[in-house]
């Protein structure tokens, strides 16, 4: 492999040659010009990953409570839709099986980290009833909004587990998301569905916000079992540990299904469906369709950057799927809906911008370093 030119001025220098002025100086260009492809790589892999969390996102809550809405009411279903999607993962790792073998190296990843795997899975599986339960009970815009709170339970877990260090703009962008939540509650009956009880209503949005926390724990815990791996953590490894974490959700969700007896009553409900037995069916196809694209891309951003990220990606996301919610299905745009995306956008712009300038000094600290060893 080819390396850069200050890794072979340092190697250089370590063997004890002697080199010119000229050799020894090294311009940020041929850095540049050096990392720029690997660079672009890593950049083009994070946006496959934003990209499918986008589209798993703002589509999956839609197509449930489209389910919800037109007849659908098994609360075990929505959860199993939510991961069923995972035979699709055995395409790209067959392929990366075959090209292993014929390389000759290694392609299983760390035992420790597939168990990690099944752990988080059945868990996952018990998040993705809670939010399904959740959202039978709520518009698709306050559901949205109350989820945005696992950016909160995120950032806490992340700094217990994980230690992750933390700046005035990002705790500002938790804290303001966590009021956008707080102002859902104030007026718990504004946008209660007619048929749905008041009790329904609570339940409904004490469970959303269990899930939130729930989730806000899994990411950092998905960040550790990454790096406690004694293998490489490469694309491969992860989409095993993706497979892993999907099959074990899905058996939690089926086993619900099984005891609750909704394989029995699917055919009916699929008769009695409103917009028809077809459509019931390609509702729930394309359902596990695009959660299984927001899987992957969550747990692709967080192996691309941090737990952290992904929460705030995952807050930022959600204010959007509120924006879908009132479009599609006319929900109400309450007063304190408004407020509550205000504060989130106000969030996402807080830890960005504190990204931004992070970045910017730690290329001037580079840059600094670089002259200094030219010098």
């Amino acid at each position: 492999m080819a390396t850069t030119a200050h890794e072979s001025t340092e190697r250089r220098l370590e063997e004890g040659s002697t080199l010119s002025p000229d050799q020894n100086k090294i311009t940020d260009d041929d850095m540049v010009d050096q990392r720029t492809p690997k660079t672009r790589a890593n950049w083009l892999l994070l946006f496959i990953y934003v990209a499918a969390a986008a589209v798993g996102t703002i589509g999956g809550p839609l197509l449930i409570r489209l389910y919800y809405l037109h007849g659908g009411n098994r609360k075990w279903v929505a959860s199993w839709l939510q991961t069923a999607g995972f035979p699709i993962l055995l395409i790209p790792l067959s392929i990366l099986f075959c090209r292993s073998k014929i390389a000759g190296v290694p392609f299983w990843a760390d035992r420790k980290l597939l168990i990690s795997s099944a752990v988080i899975g059945l868990l996952l599986g018990l998040d993705n009833f809670m939010y399904s339960l959740g959202l039978s009970y709520l518009p698709v815009s306050t559901s949205s909004l109350l989820f945005s709170t696992q950016l909160a339970f995120t950032a806490f877990f992340a700094l217990v587990i994980v230690k992750q260090k933390f700046t005035p703009f990002s705790i500002n962008a938790v804290v303001l998301m966590t009021l956008g939540a707080i102002l859902l509650g104030i007026r718990k009956s504004g946008d209660r569905p007619s048929n749905v009880t008041g009790g329904e209503y609570i339940l409904g949005f004490v469970v959303t916000l269990g899930a939130a926390s729930l989730l806000g724990f899994l990411l950092p815990c998905i960040e550790t079992a990454y790096a406690k791996t004694s293998k490489t953590i490469n694309y491969t490894v992860v989409l095993q540990f993706q497979f892993g974490t999907a099959v074990f959700a899905t058996l939690f969700c089926l086993t619900g299904m099984v005891i609750n007896g909704d394989f029995s009553a699917m055919a009916k409900e699929a008769r009695e469906f409103g917009l028809g037995e077809t459509k019931y069916y390609v509702v729930l196809c394309c359902c596990a369709l695009l959660f299984q694209c927001l899987f992957v891309g969550m747990l692709g951003v967080v192996f691309c950057t941090t737990s952290l990220f992904s929460g705030v990606l995952t807050a930022t996301l959600l204010p959007m799927t509120e924006v879908a919610g009132v479009i599609f299905y006319h929900e109400n745009f309450t007063g304190e809906k408004g407020m509550a995306l205000a504060l989130c956008i106000w969030g996402f712009t807080s830890f960005f911008y504190g990204a931004y300038l992070k970045e910017k000094k730690q290329k001037i600290k580079k840059l600094s370093e670089s002259s200094h060893q030219s010098d």
